[in-house]
């Protein structure tokens, strides 16, 4: 703030006064500022949008380069807001490589606003479409299409490029919040890096509801699309991994946790059963009756009992991880000691989110920063990080706000 106010004074030699800046720039779009995700199809993505000394800035964050799920993000400007003497704040496009030029944003609604390109030209280049494409295959994957030796890595790399690149000139983005935290929560909600095979390095916003905890893509891909829910966490059923010799036996683990779902698929049984019943109960009542203190609570995911026990769990000493013979990872640096394990499914589906289900899997909680899921079905293993940056202005409102947004992107996924 003591940066923004030394400039504002010395942009009243050159005419432009505080409250010009002020009424035509903060004032005017203080809506966009805070966290987005934009609306590209399937891939979706991470906009940040941040008052930048006399400028505001769309900042776009991409993942780390595949598999390297521990480095920081990258980030580049999309576009920036200034002031030029008395004139109405000017809008640029940062897109291509050729500097800023003209460029529009329309706030359409206060969660919703949309930025358009007037000189599409500044985003071509000399070489076409070749050069344009070796450059974001650089940029997007650190590597020239040499180097990608698998056939089907390949088609969903330019398949993406071709994609996304329809969307150069005009974006619609989305508010997104940062999940709330609860001192019951297992680690601290936040965002997270995630391996995703060969469609490379995704983002990921883990949250914490009751007895559940929910992996929201932010960014996707042509099977699960940006705004799905890729993996759910059942903290009510921690998982007791067999010692490191047996833990090797693919065959052991998977007996062990479909003796889990086995186990939730009953439960959930007794859970219905139980609620028709009372809901039979409550019809034939001639008066309403008064719900006993805590009934809900019994068995809604209000009710963090499981997270409870999760929280202390998590405290217990660390155990040897290794994983079992067959299962393929990204990234073979893995972190090789856990603290607990939970039952969990993850969402698969075929290409086009086509068929999609849930299947079973393995939540591994490695530290505060750091986890894993093994998809059981897919015999893969993903390694997620916490992206740790500071986002202002992304702080939910109200849980119930944050539940919103979460069915909001997910609707739009679907």
């Amino acid at each position: 703030e003591y940066g923004v106010c030394e400039n504002l004074r010395k942009l009243e030699i050159t005419g432009v006064s505080c409250r010009d800046v002020y009424a035509k720039l903060l004032h005017r779009y203080r809506h966009i500022l805070g966290l987005w995700q934009p609306d590209i199809g399937p891939y979706g993505g991470l906009l940040n949008v941040v008052v930048d000394g006399l400028f505001i800035i769309g900042w776009m964050y991409l993942p780390p380069h595949d598999p390297h799920v521990d480095d920081p993000m990258r980030f580049k400007p999309l576009f920036r807001i200034h002031l030029m003497e008395r004139k109405c704040a000017t809008v640029e496009c940062m897109y291509g490589h050729k500097g800023p030029h003209n460029g529009h944003i329309q706030i359409v609604k206060k969660d919703e606003f949309s930025t358009k390109c007037n000189q599409t030209d500044h985003h071509r280049m000399s070489g076409g479409r070749q050069e344009e494409f070796r450059t974001w295959l650089r940029e997007e994957w650190g590597r020239t299409l040499e180097d990608i030796f698998h056939e089907h890595m390949q088609e969903l790399i330019l398949m993406k490029f071709i994609y996304t690149s329809q969307y150069d000139n005009c974006l619609t983005y989305r508010r997104i919040y940062l999940p709330p935290s609860s001192p019951d929560d297992l680690i601290k909600p936040g965002l997270f890096k995630g391996t995703y095979g060969s469609h490379g390095l995704e983002i990921v916003m883990l949250s914490f509801h009751g007895r559940k905890a929910k992996g929201t893509k932010i960014t996707g891909d042509p099977n699960i699309p940006a705004g799905q829910q890729t993996v759910e966490i059942d903290l009510a059923h921690p998982l007791q991994l067999p010692d490191i010799e047996n833990l090797r036996d693919f065959s052991e683990l998977s007996r062990i946790v479909l003796e889990v779902q086995e186990q939730v698929r009953r439960e959930e049984q007794e859970e219905e059963q139980q609620q028709e019943e009372e809901d039979r109960s409550q019809q034939a009542a001639s008066q309403p009756t008064v719900q006993p203190l805590g009934g809900e609570g019994a068995k809604g995911e209000e009710t963090p009992a499981g997270a409870e026990g999760a929280s202390q769990d998590k405290a217990s000493a660390s155990q040897p991880f290794l994983l079992p013979m067959g299962v393929i990872s990204r990234n073979e640096d893995y972190p090789r000691t856990c603290r607990i394990c939970f039952y969990g499914t993850g969402l698969i589906a075929g290409h086009g989110f086509t068929s999609p289900e849930r299947t079973p899997g393995v939540f591994v909680l490695f530290d505060d920063d750091r986890f894993g899921f093994i998809w059981l079905e897919l015999k893969s293993f993903s390694l997620y990080s916490r992206i740790k940056v500071s986002f202002q202005n992304a702080e939910a409102p109200s849980r119930e706000a944050f539940d919103e947004m979460l069915k909001n992107i997910q609707s739009l996924a679907t």
